[in-house]
Formats: structure tokens, sequence, C-alpha cells
């Protein structure tokens, strides 16, 4: 069945006389009071009575003649009005307006005619009654003119007159504003103001002018290539054009509907979407009249009413034709002016059901707007899905009769497991939009369970973690299951984790690194765990696990210990005690201790070096093993600690091979010369010994460098083979050596040419600071012959103090004796010759 926006009934039949030929020229209606006006001068009154349910509306009523009124024997009634404020009916015939009483048809004596009318119309003001006036517009047959007229109970009187270049075919009247038709254009005019404007052309010849007004300022024309045009009273056009037929006779105006009336038919389009919703068939219709629910459509002898629908039942029968997204458009058309009072609740099943029409069409972004949109239950969209449906509470029943549209998804996911996938896609797309809103809080644990189960299905290990990892409703005894079954083990352990079960989710993702459950979707799970237990608070927890993270990796499992969070540490000791099993996980928390937290106790420094000699020789006993590493840590802690025993670390090393780090500890104790020895004659490594004199004099002044390097080149000078190693440290320290030491300690056999390098660099060296020295001296004496010039010209100079003389520092009084002048000759204190110079 068709939708229907009107329904049509006959409500008034001419009886066939065989002497009448009159027929129906015009009509007017005001409640149950219909106007006729003939074509043989005459008007007849019909009296609509209601039908035995008492309903007043034309379809539902039968009619009535009433009495007829003989205006003369000739010239057809062009146009009747009705005026319920003084109860007077407005008739234009024979180019005249007259004024008769609505009821007995009598004319109003105190109403004279107006003469030489072509047309008029009456403003359907909603301000009339305050005014006690009725306005109407006129347009004169002898001149270019359109008059106003104020109406009242027994005068009219015109207030103004608006000038045309062209007769007027048309008009329609709304408020202050008027909408003209002449012969070749549209026109606008403000009846307070009397301006116009003008609006487009049209072609009268070969189209029927239609102007007719829609409210609220709004008119509707007949424009060119046979457009409705919408053309409000500031002469633009809110609304798209609408086509129609070239025959179109008459518009009328239902809102949200226009009625367009061709000679066998009656088409009704809607103003919102510009579409055609409804065709009636009506043989020989002449004109239509427009009334508060309807319009009354006329031929030569009859009478049509078309009674709007209700907008309920319209919206009903849309949604049966699966229409949905035009109930939705004609719900929100017309809630501005008829408001209804389920509105909410219906646009929100409309925007639900529209979005069901694209979800089944495969639109899901549309669907999923649309479904957020009208609040849809998220739960009605997972009873679609067959596998999903044991996510839900058995408490829940849908609302929705969606089952023929349900058994289409349980084929897809029997046979076409591609297109299903689209639409478990879809589903996580919506649950996940919904998901933490007002939408899903009434069911948050099965939204989250059915998320869960589809990131399974779907092998979405990110998204999975994700859900399972920050906090979620998800259902325990309903998700484990699925997590095992499908052996997504490390979200099991995130799931167990979010729920507060800490010892559960270490217990079971210590059982992926064991090898007892096998979960290929995360690649680091010991890393996790350690990550886990740093930032854990349960201490217990972190305790029972400890070991087992030692026992599979020293390195990164003492990580639990100094990676933790500085608020919450751990007591030193009791780490301590644990760590004694695991040497290097105990070195590394040692490091951690000194150089991290800045200990200072002499009993971590001292167990920290024993712990780096112990590591060190364990390394060079591995011959896979780089003992750099280690080795130069241990150096540097020598070097740099103040804090360690050094008896007692000597102690360790001195029946070892680790000579630099005994020369370092020879070093501390100030037994310079046994260092320097032990690493040139048992370590063997002159750059060792040279490096050595380099550290140990670091921060000390020359002198203390030169001595330590003067040792090392006595000891370099007992040995004859170390002559070429003598030679390259003088070349190479040239600046810190002083020439007559040097000459004092070198063998009488070498010659001039071999130390002859370094006593050129030497003796340059040398002139070049004498050089600087005098250069120094020379600007300090210039400095102070300028200082003296300048004490002596201010020592010739005159000052005049006198009692209001202020410090030009701190602005008071001068009132000592003493005073100090700055370089400009300003006065100021003595004490404030220090902020003068800043």
């Amino acid at each position: 069945m068709a939708f229907r926006a009107f329904t049509q009934a006959r409500v008034y039949e001419k009886q066939a006389v065989s002497k009448d030929k009159s027929s129906i020229q015009c009509l007017e209606c005001y409640d149950r009071n219909v106007y006729i006006g003939t074509n043989n001068a005459t008007v007849q009154h019909l009296i609509l009575t209601s039908s035995t349910n008492g309903d007043l509306s034309p379809s539902q009523s039968k009619i009535r003649e009433g009495r007829a009124r003989k205006l003369g024997s000739s010239n057809p009634v062009a146009r009747v009005r009705a005026v319920p404020l003084f109860n007077h009916l407005l008739v234009l015939w024979d180019r005249s307006v007259t004024a008769l009483n609505m009821f007995s048809l009598e004319p109003v004596p105190a109403l004279k005619k107006i003469q030489h009318v072509s047309l008029f119309e009456v403003c359907d003001s909603s301000l009339a009654a305050q005014k006690a006036c009725v306005e109407m517009v006129t347009s004169s047959s002898r001149r270019k003119v359109i008059r106003i007229h104020v109406v009242g109970v027994d005068r009219w009187d015109v207030v103004k007159e608006v000038p045309l270049l062209q007769d007027p075919v048309s008009l329609a009247v709304d408020g202050a504003s008027l909408c003209v038709a002449t012969c070749d254009r549209y026109l606008l005019c403000d009846i307070e103001t009397g301006s116009s404007e003008e609006l487009f052309p049209h072609n009268h010849s070969r189209q029927h002018v239609i102007v007719t007004a829609v409210g609220r300022g709004e008119f509707l024309l007949n424009g060119p290539e046979c457009l409705g045009m919408f053309v409000m009273k500031t002469g633009i056009c809110q609304r798209p054009p609408l086509q129609w037929p070239q025959e179109v006779l008459a518009a009328g105006v239902c809102f949200p509907y226009i009625l367009t009336l061709l000679p066998q038919m009656l088409s009704v389009y809607s103003m919102l979407d510009q579409q055609r919703k409804q065709t009636v068939s009506l043989s020989g219709a002449k004109g239509l009249l427009s009334t508060s629910d309807g319009v009354l459509v006329f031929t030569e002898r009859d009478i049509f009413s078309l009674s709007l629908v209700p907008f309920e039942e319209q919206i009903q029968a849309l949604v049966g034709h699966e229409r949905a997204e035009e109930a939705l458009l004609l719900l929100d058309g017309v809630q501005s002016r008829r408001p209804l009072d389920s509105h909410k609740e219906l646009q929100k099943g409309l925007t639900c059901l529209a979005g069901f029409v694209h979800f089944y069409q495969e639109g899901f972004s549309e669907a999923r707007d649309l479904f957020i949109e009208g609040e849809l239950d998220p739960r009605e969209i997972i009873h679609l899905y067959p596998e999903f449906q044991s996510c839900l509470s058995e408490e829940f029943q849908s609302r929705l009769d969606q089952a023929n549209k349900a058994r289409d998804l349980q084929v897809l996911w029997k046979e076409d497991r591609t297109a299903f996938h689209h639409y478990l896609a879809f589903l996580g797309d919506f649950l996940r939009a919904v998901r933490d809103t007002e939408q899903s809080l009434k069911c948050s644990v099965e939204v989250d369970g059915a998320l869960l189960r589809l990131c399974v299905e779907l092998e979405d290990t990110e998204s999975l973690q994700q859900l399972v990892a920050l906090p979620n409703q998800c259902s325990l005894d309903h998700c484990v299951p699925v997590l095992q079954q499908h052996n997504r083990f490390f979200a099991l352990g995130s799931l167990y984790e979010s729920h507060g079960m800490q010892t559960e989710a270490l217990k079971t993702w210590v059982k992926i690194t064991d090898g007892s459950h096998k979960d290929p979707s995360c690649s680091d799970v010991y890393g996790h765990i350690v990550r886990t237990l740093t930032h854990l608070k349960d201490r217990a927890t972190v305790w029972a696990f400890a070991e087992w993270t030692l026992q599979r990796n020293q390195e990164t499992g003492v990580q639990i210990f100094t990676e933790r969070p500085p608020d919450d540490p751990f007591e030193t000791q009791d780490v301590l005690i644990l760590l004694e099993k695991y040497p290097l996980a105990s070195l590394l928390y040692l490091d951690f201790l000194i150089h991290d937290l800045n200990s200072e106790e002499e009993r971590y420094h001292n167990r920290l070096a024993l712990a780096y000699v112990t590591q060190t020789l364990r390394e060079e006993e591995e011959t896979e093993s780089d003992v750099r590493v280690t080795r130069g840590k241990l150096q540097q802690l020598l070097w740099e600690s103040k804090f360690y025993d050094i008896s007692t670390v000597y102690e360790r090393v001195k029946s070892t091979t680790l000579h630099p780090e005994k020369a370092i500890l020879l070093g501390r104790t100030g037994e310079h010369f046994q260092a320097v020895q032990m690493l040139v004659h048992e370590e063997r490594d002159l750059q060792a010994a040279e490096a050595y004199c380099c550290r140990a004099s670091q921060g000390q002044d020359s002198p203390s460098r030169q001595a330590l390097l003067l040792t090392l080149l006595q000891i370099y000078l007992s040995s004859e083979d170390l002559t070429g190693a003598a030679v390259d440290l003088l070349n190479n320290h040239p600046q810190v050596f002083t020439v007559e030491k040097v000459m004092r300690l070198l063998p009488e056999s070498w010659s001039v040419q071999l130390v002859s390098q370094f006593l050129v660099r030497a003796l340059r060296q040398n002139f070049h600071q004498r050089q600087m020295a005098r250069l120094q001296r020379a600007l300090a004496h210039v400095e102070f012959l300028r200082h003296k010039v300048i004490w002596i010209q201010a020592s010739k100079k005159k000052f005049r103090a006198n009692k209001e003389q202020k410090c030009c520092v701190c602005q008071r009084d001068l009132e000592e004796p003493q005073f100090a002048c700055n370089l400009r000759g300003e006065l100021m204190h003595t004490s404030c010759t220090g902020y003068s110079a800043l």
C-alpha cells in the first residue's frame, strides 16, 4: 500500500438540474462554513455538520446548503474572503468588492462597494483582534497601483497606495509583506514602507502565474523553467526550488507539504526534501483552497477535501515501508511548528531504524552514527550476532523486531564468513565508540565481554591487550574460558591484573615463560613480568616472584629493585641478603646504590669494589668474555670513590694480576713511585703508566704533575731498554718539565740531537711564558697609571656640598664630612661606592 499524507473525501456535489448551468468559480472556508462563488454571480453558503462520532473534519462530515445570494444577472464571482472578526464576507464581483454578512449574506449597509478592483486579498494578521481592524490589499483595474485598506466593522479606508509599472496579475499577502505578479515578473512590496523589489521574470504565456503565501514571511512562486521557488520577504531563498510540471494550475501549502493542482491530478510534495510523496486523481479540477488541516479542491460541480493524516500515522506508515530516513526527516520538520509529545522517543526510534537500514546495506559508518544518535541499547546489536548472544545476561529481552534480519546474519555466519567479517568489524567499531558512555553504562559487562570475544575472533591482539590491561567490566566467568580456549594466556594474565588478582596474573605469565602455556601473541613475557613487579605495591607478591626472575636472568631481574619508583623502595639490607646468591645482580644493585642513590656508606663501596674485582677475575678466566667494561668500572670506582677502605681492597688484589688496580690503590696512599714502577715493569704498559701520572695529578698544581712525570722519567732512565720511552715522554710533555731539572737527570752519554726536539719546544714554551708575563706586567702598569691620572685629576677638583646635597646612589642627605666621587663628578656616601660600581 502506497504512503498517504492526505486522505481524500467528497464533501459537496452540486445536484444536476436541467436549467441550472452554474459552476463553482471560487471557494472560501472558515471553521464549518464554506462559501462558493459561482460563474453566474451567486454566493452560496454551505455548512459542515459533524458525523456521529463528533469529528468535524471535512473528511468525516456531511454538508448542508445554507443561504444563497444572487449579486446580479451575470459575471462570475472572482474571489470570496471571510473576515470573522466582524462577521464580514468580502466578495469580488463585477470589478467591485462588496461586504456581506457571513451568515445572512445580507449586504453591510455601512460599507459601500469599492469600485474598479481587479484583485484583492485580506491580510491574515494575528494582531487583527488587538487592533480591532483588518488590512486589505486591492489592485485597481484603472490605474497601475496597489491600495492598502483598513477594514473596520462599519467602514473601510484607503491608508496607502503603492504605484506599479505594470498591472498585477496575481498577488498574495503575509503580514506586512506583499508579493505581486505582473504580466512578466514578480515583485516584493512592503506594505508599511511602500518600497518594492524586483525578484525574477516569468513566462505568463506558457505557464500559470502562481503566488501563494507559505507563512512566516515566505511565498511560493511559479518561477522560470517550471520551478516552484520559495522566496522570503527579504528577497532570498532559504529552500531548494521544487521541480513541478508546466501544467500546474494552482498550488497550496499545508505544512510540511506543497499541493500542486493539474487538470486531472493533484500532487503532494514535501517541503523538507522536495520529493513527491502522493498523487491523487481529480478529473476536471479547477482550483484549490488551503485550510488549517488540508485543502479543498473544487471542480465545476464538486468539492473534495484532502485532510492531513496525523503525523504519527504518517511516520508509522513510512516506517512500515522501510523509509526510516524520510520518517525521521518528517518528524524533525514538523516538530518546530506542530510539536509532538512523543517527539524525543519517536526520534530515537526512527534514528535507530534508519541505522538498521544502513546496517543491512553495509553502510556501517552511517549506521554507527545513527545508532549512537538514537541511543540504541548496545545489547540490541550484540543480540544480532549468533556467536555473541552468550555474552548477554538472561534478563535481557530485545525490544526490536529484528528476527528476520538476525537470521540473515545467521546465514552469513555459516555460509559467507568474509561478509560476516565486515559485520564483526562494525560490531567492534560500534562497541568501542559507545564504551564508557551513558549509552552503555547499564550494560558495560555485556559490552566489554562482547569486545573481548570479538578481539579474540578477529585475532586483534593490540585491541585485546588494550581492553584487558585497562580497567574493564569483563565477567571472569565468561571471559576466562574464552581466552583459555584460544590460547590467549598473556591477555588472560592482564585480565586478572586489571581485576586486582595480581598473583593469578603473575602465575599465568610465569607458566608462559616456563613453557607450560603456549601463547605466540607476546614475545617478551619475562620482561613484562619484571616491569610489573617493579611497579607492584604488594611487596609480599614481589618477594614471592623475585627469586624466580633472578634465576632466569640476573641482569634483568635486579631491575625489580633498581627501577622501582623512588617513593616505594625496599630495605637495602633485605635486598642484599636476597642477592647474595646472585653475584651479577648484587654487583648491579650495589652500583645502583652508589651511583644512582649516591650512598656514602663505606661497606657498600667496599662491597662494590670487591664485587668488581671478583667479576673481573671471573671474566678473565672466561675466554669469550669482554673484561674491559667491568675493569673500566672498577678502575673508575677506585679513582673516584672516597668512601672505600683502601687496605681492604688492596689485600684482595695484591695476589692477582690486576696491576693497574694495585697501582691506583698505591697511588691513593701516596706511594706513586711504587705504583708507576709496577705499571712499567710488572704490567709493562707504558701508556698506562703515563696515563696514571696524568690522572693522579689531575686537579693539582703544575709542580705536582711535574714531580710525577719526573718520577716516571727516572724509572725510564734506569733501564737502557726504555730510552725511547724516556725520549717520547719528554717530547709529549715539554711544557710540564723544567729544562734544568731534566738536564740534571739525563745521562752524559745522551747527545744533544736526541733531546733537541724537547729542548726546542721547552725553550720556546719558556720564552713564550716570559713574554706573556712581561706583557701582563706592562698592561698592569698602564692600568695603574690610568688610575693615578684619574686620582690626580680628582684631587685638584673642588666640590661644593650644601645641606640639601643628596647621595647619587641612595638619594639620602650627605651628613658626614667624608664622601666619595665617581668619574662623572657625582657625590656619594663612602659606603655607597660598591653599589655605584654595580
